[in-house]
């Protein structure tokens, strides 16, 4: 019996088919069916149920795994407009999410950053999607396209993690970081704290908000919805995280820093910081 070629793996879905249909031709009707299950299941299933990521191989990289997220189906057309600002492909890039990750997304909203997130970890990777309230946005997201990979939490953001959610590969904090000026400087910290202890030596945190000119009080965030990254930068060192890697991906000059984000006609200035736990 003939062997598959080596190179299948590297082959289109087009070029699968054909195969396919060459060897069905030639009566080889068992390697038609490994095929079928092999092939078309693993074409088919990540936009179907937005669940299972592909595994890495040397001919799907997790560039590939990142555009595949982006642009899968399940994913709302709310989301889909809110990419040209949000950059989904860069944040998946810049936060180093890999298959299998544990991963906790903090104040996770409709579940914008959730979902890239889950769609990327698969089904051996798990999302905690933090909220101090049901999120009807949230609920909706999952009804629609259930992933079971994705577990909603309503905890309170000063105590956000799961007694479940330990040694955490990753913890992203998106746009949110200047609502926790509303708590006071020691709170804050013991926040932090948690954060880090919640994390497995290696893990990262990633935290973007929109940004406020340089020395900005830090009482402003109550009411611009911004923060100085210079605080941000500076609590969470005293925490014990180090920063890896500053990105300028969401960086917009245009901006003039001064207003609330929502009133802005522009996309807003944001600083992304990924920090490590040594």
């Amino acid at each position: 019996m003939t062997a598959l070629p080596k190179n299948i793996l590297r082959l289109d879905i087009f070029e699968k088919l054909l195969l396919i249909a060459q060897y069905c031709l030639a009566g080889r009707w068992v390697l038609m069916l490994i095929a079928i299950f092999g092939f078309v299941c693993g074409e088919l299933a990540w936009g179907i149920n937005g669940y299972a990521a592909p595994e890495l191989s040397n001919s799907r990289t997790l560039s590939d795994i990142y555009q595949q997220a982006a642009s899968s189906p399940i994913r709302t057309i709310e989301d889909k407009r809110a990419d040209a600002t949000r950059k989904p492909v860069e944040f998946l890039q810049f936060a180093q999410v890999w298959p299998g990750m544990r991963v906790l997304d903090l104040a996770t909203g409709n579940g914008y950053t959730t979902q890239l997130l889950a769609l990327v970890v698969g089904s051996t990777g798990t999302v905690w999607a933090q909220g101090d309230s049901q999120r009807p946005a949230l609920v909706k997201r999952l009804a629609d396209h259930p992933q079971p990979n994705i577990v909603p939490v309503i905890r309170p953001f000063e105590d956000p993690i799961p007694d479940d959610a330990s040694k955490l590969d990753l913890i992203t904090n998106i746009m949110n970081y200047h609502n926790s000026t509303y708590m006071s400087v020691a709170r804050r910290a013991r926040l932090n704290l948690r954060l880090f202890k919640a994390l497995k030596s290696g893990g990262h945190l990633i935290v973007i908000d929109h940004s406020t000119k340089t020395g900005t009080d830090i009482t402003t965030a109550k009411t611009l919805h911004r923060i100085d990254q210079a605080i941000v930068l500076d609590e969470l060192q005293k925490a014990g995280f180090r920063l890896e890697q500053e990105s300028n991906f969401l960086r917009n000059p245009s901006d003039p820093r001064n207003q609330t984000y929502f009133d802005m006609e522009i996309p807003t200035d944001k600083f992304a910081f990924r920090f490590v736990k040594p």
